[in-house]
C-alpha cells in the first residue's frame, strides 16, 4: 500500500503542544501485517500526548500474534486492528478473542481495513463487539489524531468508571469491618486499619481523634485519642489537645474552624461532624498526595465512620449509664445497709473474673460483671430494725431477711432488658447452695444458674473480707480455710478451684476497689 494512500498531508495534530512528562503512557497494539503501516502509525503519533501522557506503541504483524500480546498485557488502552492478515478474517478472530476468551471489555478496539468489501461495515459492527471501523484511504493524520483523542478519552472514562466502582467495593467491605466492631476502641482501630488498606499507607503514621462542640450546658469542649499508629502511638486515650504536635494541633483548630477537611503535601486532616453536633478528626500522613479518586472514596468512607461513630457513641453512653446507676442502686442499697461502698464494684469485678476463668466469651462475662452489683436489691423492702441489727436474727427475723432475695428477683423480672434479666436471676440465685440447702427454692447443683453460682461466691469472699456492722473483717487465710471447707456444700467445686487458682488476682481486684466511707 502507498503510502500517501493511507495517510494525506494534514498535520493539524502532528505537532501536540503538551510539553508535560508523562509519569505514565497509553499502551496502544497496532496489529497489521504490513510494515509500512507500523511505520507510518508510529512516525504520525510520534508526537501524540493525551492527558499529560505520551504513548507507548507496540507490534504485532499477524493475528495470532496480536492474540499473544492481549494475553499478556491486561493494559492495552487500545489496539488498531486490521481486518485481513495471515487469512481474511484474522482481524476478527482477534476481536472475538479478546472480548469472549480474555473477557476483556476495556480495550478499545478500532478495525482498519484496505478491503472494505471483505467485511462489510454494518456487519461487523453488528456481530462484533468493536469500537470503530476506518477504512485506511480515510486516515490522514488530522483523523487518526481525532480517532486518537476519542478513543482514549473513552477508554480512561471506562477506566475511572472501573476504578469507582473498585473503589466503593473497598468502601463498602472496610465499613463492614469498622460496623461490625461493637465498642468505640475496637471502633476506632478498625477505622485507622481501613483507611490505611484504603488509601494504600501501609507504611504511615496516622490517629483518630473526636471532639465534641461547646455545649451549652457545660460550657467547655473535650477532647479524646481514640487510637493511634506509627509515631503517634503514645498518644493513645490522650484527652487534651495540648498532648499532640503543635502541627497536627494547628491542623486540627484549623479545621474546626473552618469546618472542612484539609489535604497538606505529606498528611492529610479529615473534618465530619454529626447532627447532633460532635466533630470527628482524622490524621493521616502520606508520601504522595492522594488522587482526586483516593479523596473521593476517603471521604464517603469518612463520612459513613463519622455517623457509626455517632451512633457507637450514643450506644456507649447508655450503655455506661445503665453501669453506673447499677452501681449506684447496688451502693444505696450497700448504704442502707451501713456497710461500705466498694463491695458491688469488687463482686461484679471477682465475678467477671471467675467467668472467663470458666470459659465464658468476653460478652457474657461482661454481661455477668453488669448484672452481679445488683444481687442484694431486694433489700430495699427489709425493715431497717432487722436489714442492721448487729447480732443475730431469730427465727422471725431471719425469714423476713431470706425474702430478699425473692423480692430482688421480683424488682428486677419486670424489665425485659438483658442485664436486668440476668439481675433478676443473680438475685434470686446467689443465696442458693451447691448441697440444695440454700433458698429460696433449695435447688441444687447445676440447677443453679452459673451466674447465680459465681456470685456467690464472690460476694461472700469480698463479705468476709470486708468489715460489717457486726464482725470485723477476716484475714486471707481465714476466708480461704472456709471456701475449701465450703466446696462442694456451699459453692460449686470447679469455681471453688478457679478462685483458688485466681486468687493473687481477686485479692487485687479488692486493693484496686478499696471501702470508702463517706
Amino acid at each position: 500500500m502507498a503510502e500517501d494512500s493511507l495517510f494525506a498531508d494534514d498535520d493539524l495534530f502532528a505537532d501536540d503542544k503538551d510539553s508535560a512528562t508523562p509519569e505514565y503512557t497509553w499502551r496502544v497494539l497496532i496489529a497489521d501485517d504490513e510494515p509500512d503501516v507500523h511505520r507510518i502509525t508510529r512516525m504520525v503519533l510520534s508526537g501524540f500526548q493525551f492527558d499529560g501522557r505520551r504513548l507507548e506503541l507496540l507490534s504485532a504483524y499477524s493475528g495470532d500474534e496480536a492474540c499473544q500480546i492481549m494475553a499478556q498485557n491486561d493494559d492495552i488502552a487500545m489496539i488498531l486492528l486490521d481486518v485481513v492478515m495471515e487469512d481474511d478474517h484474522a482481524g476478527l478472530d482477534v476481536a472475538r478473542y479478546i472480548r469472549e476468551e480474555l473477557r476483556n471489555r476495556y480495550t478499545r478496539i478500532v478495525l482498519r481495513t484496505g478491503q472494505p468489501g471483505q467485511a462489510p461495515e454494518h456487519e461487523v459492527i453488528r456481530t462484533y463487539d468493536i469500537n470503530d471501523y476506518k477504512d485506511k484511504t480515510e486516515l490522514t493524520t488530522t483523523k487518526l489524531n481525532t480517532l486518537m483523542y476519542a478513543t482514549l478519552r473513552s477508554y480512561r472514562d471506562i477506566c475511572t468508571l472501573n476504578e469507582h466502582r473498585h473503589g466503593l467495593e473497598r468502601v463498602i467491605k472496610a465499613s463492614a469491618e469498622v460496623f461490625s466492631t461493637g465498642a468505640i476502641s475496637q471502633f476506632a482501630s478498625a477505622v485507622l486499619s481501613q483507611v490505611t488498606n484504603l488509601l494504600g499507607l501501609e507504611n504511615s503514621a496516622l490517629y483518630c481523634s473526636t471532639t465534641y462542640q461547646n455545649d451549652t450546658l457545660f460550657g467547655s469542649r473535650r477532647f479524646r485519642v481514640l487510637a493511634a499508629t506509627g509515631e503517634m502511638q503514645q498518644l493513645t486515650d490522650g484527652d487534651s489537645l495540648d498532648s499532640i504536635p503543635a502541627a497536627v494541633r494547628e491542623g486540627f483548630e484549623r479545621a474546626m474552624q473552618q469546618r472542612q477537611s484539609q489535604y497538606y503535601d505529606n498528611h492529610y486532616i479529615g473534618y465530619f461532624s454529626s447532627e447532633r453536633g460532635s466533630e470527628s478528626l482524622l490524621y493521616v500522613t502520606y508520601h504522595h498526595e492522594p488522587s482526586g479518586l483516593d479523596k473521593q472514596l476517603l471521604e464517603l468512607y469518612a463520612t459513613n465512620v463519622a455517623i457509626t461513630y455517632e451512633s457507637l457513641l450514643m450506644r456507649e453512653e447508655i450503655i455506661e449509664t445503665q453501669r453506673e446507676l447499677v452501681y449506684m442502686l447496688g451502693e444505696a442499697v450497700e448504704k442502707r445497709s451501713k456497710e461500705t461502698g466498694g463491695h458491688v464494684k469488687r463482686v461484679a469485678q471477682i465475678s467477671r473474673l471467675l467467668a472467663k476463668a470458666s470459659g465464658m466469651s468476653d460478652e457474657e462475662a461482661e454481661l455477668i460483671k453488669l448484672a452481679a452489683p445488683l444481687h442484694d436489691v431486694g433489700k430495699i423492702a427489709i425493715p431497717d430494725s432487722i436489714l442492721n441489727k448487729p447480732g443475730k436474727h431469730d427465727a422471725d427475723e431471719w425469714k423476713v431477711m431470706k425474702n430478699h432475695s425473692q423480692i430482688g428477683s421480683d424488682i428486677l423480672n419486670k424489665s425485659d432488658r438483658r442485664i436486668l434479666q440476668l439481675a433478676a436471676i443473680i438475685a434470686a440465685q446467689h443465696h442458693e447452695r451447691w448441697d440444695g440447702n440454700g433458698y429460696p427454692r433449695g435447688l441444687q447443683g447445676e440447677e443453679i444458674h452459673i451466674a447465680g453460682r459465681i456470685t456467690a461466691i464472690a460476694d461472700v469472699f469480698d463479705a468476709l473480707g470486708s468489715k460489717r456492722c457486726y464482725k470485723d473483717a477476716w484475714a486471707d487465710d481465714d476466708i480461704v480455710a472456709l471456701i475449701r471447707e465450703e466446696s462442694g456444700k456451699q459453692f460449686d467445686p470447679q469455681l471453688v478451684q478457679l478462685l483458688l487458682d485466681h486468687l493473687d488476682e481477686v485479692i487485687a481486684i479488692r486493693e484496686r476497689y478499696p471501702d470508702t466511707n463517706d
